[in-house]
């Protein structure tokens, strides 16, 4: 482990103590998917508490994490046995709802905007100072964007971002509690021999086993935001796989079996 994964680590260690011993929620950054992993990864005697991650919706790939004493443990066995509220947030998301903020930015003038890119809303955003930990995902939905950011810094960031490239926007917050977001997915259906992970990769990136098996290797595929090595791990239905610098899917189930005793699968891939 690195020397910053070595202070994640202890960052997360502690956080989790705090909430044990003072009997409150604490809350970490966003956390990018190896940072999760690092999360995942802890040892039992290095967490004194349970925990929950979110990122403002279902699916999101960087979250916070919530360390939740026995009191809010109750609160979130509560919220998971209601139902889930048609076009709401997770039940979970309740105990992110003062600490997440979604902003929708838009142009102010759409007809003469730029072609604005993630890395636009990114790189206007990090120069007004805001750090990546506290900002979440960054939701393209042409002409605008939606951002998750930490609830502290909206008042700021909704007074004084009005520029990106040459293009004047505008900000509005979005109501947490009403927000839903359905991704755009593209359906892939094929055979494979198992549902192994390199299988999947293989039918959803369109390339041989071999060719992917170096990024496995090199520590860039995750599952669930575990850091996952093995060519052979067995992926499961809803299982969620991301790979660095190529983009994730989910994995939808399988669909048969066959005379082959190939097995057919569905997979959403995220675009």
């Amino acid at each position: 482990m690195m020397k910053d994964e070595e202070l994640l680590a202890k960052r997360l260690s502690e956080l989790s103590r705090q909430a044990f011993h003072r009997g409150i929620i604490t809350y970490t950054d966003f956390l990018n998917l190896n940072e999760q992993s690092i999360l995942h990864a802890l040892p039992k005697n290095s967490l004194y508490t349970e925990y929950v991650l979110f990122g403002g919706y279902d699916g999101a790939e960087r979250q916070m994490a919530a360390f939740l004493p026995d009191d809010a443990l109750s609160l979130r066995c509560r919220y998971g046995a209601e139902q889930e509220r048609e076009g709401g947030i997770p039940p979970e998301g309740e105990l992110f709802s003062d600490r997440i903020a979604v902003l929708e930015i838009s142009p102010l003038h759409a007809k003469y905007a730029d072609e604005l890119t993630h890395r636009d809303y990114l790189g206007a955003l990090m120069n007004l100072g805001v750090e990546r930990g506290k900002m979440g995902d960054i939701l393209m939905d042409d002409p605008k964007a939606l951002v998750f950011l930490d609830a502290k810094l909206k008042a700021f960031v909704m007074e004084e971002l009005t520029r990106i490239r040459r293009t004047s926007v505008q900000t509005a917050e979005v109501d947490f509690q009403d927000f839903s977001y359905t991704p755009n997915v593209q359906e892939i259906k094929g055979t494979v021999s198992s549902v192994r992970l390199d299988a999947l990769l293989a039918l959803a990136f369109s390339s041989s086993r071999s060719s992917l098996t170096g990024l496995i290797g090199a520590g860039k595929v995750f599952v669930n935001g575990r850091l996952t090595t093995s060519n052979g791990c067995h992926i499961r239905e809803q299982d969620i796989i991301s790979v660095r610098g190529m983009g994730k899917f989910r994995f939808a189930g399988q669909l048969s079996v066959t005379k082959k005793n190939r097995i057919c699968v569905l997979i959403h891939k995220y675009i």
